[in-house]
């Protein structure tokens, strides 16, 4: 897999990541974006090492949401 695919998937998954905290979350799409690039799961999401980029959205999310509940936020 080359970088640009690599990218592109990531960008893709925290498209849809950033929409389901904005519905759940009731929060703007600036707050969402802000959320989701300060927290660890997308740090993991950027790390190709993991594989996380290749899992289901629902999957990531719920790493997502359970960091923001439990304020593990960076």
């Amino acid at each position: 897999m080359t970088s640009t695919d690599f990218n592109y998937m990531k960008e893709a998954l925290a498209t849809d990541l950033a929409e389901l905290l904005s519905q759940e979350f009731n929060m703007t799409v600036t707050e969402a974006l802000d959320a989701l690039y300060g927290s660890e799961t997308y740090a993991k999401l950027s790390d190709p090492n993991t594989g996380l980029y290749f899992q289901s959205t629902q999957y990531v999310y719920s790493f997502l949401k359970n960091e923001l509940l439990t304020a593990k936020f960076s």
